[in-house]
């Protein structure tokens, strides 16, 4: 669930209720997709305080330590749907980061400028009880549960800065595809190991309150070592758990590995085709070879459904 991404990787824009395209659009304009924070309803202030309360029951010693300690120290509470100017006023002097709220998904160009410019994108609105466990768009809850305690952290900020920067130049590339890939694998869906264990750090896994506990105790999926040409070339889902999960040792590992130039990367990568999710290839430091369990009864729902339509 993110902005400007999206097979295994389709990007979602296509069932999409929020999304705006870049029509009028112009590079430099940061204020494009903009807009005022919304005035949620008290159904919406519930709805986020049910979601909370959830997830704090969930998380403790699953999520890296940074994320428990950021959530209170920003202002983000069960009480109710924070105000992202509160939220910016104790973000801005942590790590230069400020929440900007937009209708809901953007496209890729814009999307990177944003977060090149130490904006992050925030969905402008509430998802509804019949989508507490999965919604496919990033609202409200994603965002600012999900996304912004990690973004107090400078190291991480800095990383994200660079994404968008990679981002735009990816966009003139061609790229775009390998380089979401890095994202999902890594803001979204990644895994940290610390010294007391293997922790999450991805939005996607941090605002779900079944995938906070598959994704590090389940035997089923695989969990590989922070690989960076591998990420970008493999396959990820949207619709489901994740089949491998990327570890990193630290934000200051994802910064450093990253902090590189693509090009030879691409240009050694381009044609060839993709990793399907799942599999292990050769050069794999594997910490954990799942069962697969999970994945085949997973491709066996994703068949059915295929056959019903």
């Amino acid at each position: 669930m993110d902005k400007g991404l999206g097979s295994a990787e389709d990007k979602g824009i296509g069932s999409a209720y929020h999304y705006t395209p870049a029509d009028g659009w112009s590079l430099g304009n940061l204020d494009f997709f903009t807009v005022p924070q919304k005035v949620f309803t008290p159904e919406e202030h519930d709805i986020w305080r049910v979601l909370y309360k959830r997830q704090l029951d969930i998380l403790p010693k699953r999520a890296i330590s940074l994320f428990m300690d950021s959530l209170s120290t920003l202002g983000i509470s069960q009480d109710k749907i924070p105000d992202f100017a509160d939220v910016n006023e104790i973000l801005m002097k942590r790590s230069g980061w400020q929440v900007v709220p937009v209708p809901g998904l953007i496209p890729d160009e814009p999307f990177f400028e944003l977060l090149a410019n130490r904006r992050f994108p925030a969905g402008n609105f509430m998802r509804t009880r019949e989508q507490m466990d999965y919604i496919q768009e990033p609202d409200v809850f994603h965002d600012l549960f999900g996304h912004v305690p990690i973004l107090a952290d400078p190291v991480f900020g800095d990383y994200m800065e660079a994404y968008g920067k990679g981002g735009l130049k990816a966009a003139k590339l061609g790229t775009i595809d390998n380089l979401a890939r890095l994202y999902w694998y890594t803001v979204e869906f990644g895994l940290i190991q610390e010294p007391q264990g293997l922790r999450i750090y991805g939005a996607g896994i941090l605002s779900s309150p079944v995938e906070s506990v598959f994704s590090v105790e389940s035997p089923s999926p695989h969990r590989i070592k922070f690989n960076l040409k591998r990420m970008l070339q493999t396959h990820y889902r949207i619709d489901d758990f994740q089949d491998n999960y990327f570890v990193i040792d630290s934000f200051k590992q994802l910064f450093d590995d990253t902090l590189v130039d693509f090009d030879p990367l691409y240009a050694e990568i381009k044609g060839k085709p993709p990793y399907e999710p799942g599999h292990l290839i050769d050069g794999d430091v594997v910490l954990h070879k799942g069962t697969g369990t999970y994945a085949v009864e997973a491709a066996r729902r994703r068949e059915e459904r295929k056959n019903k339509k």
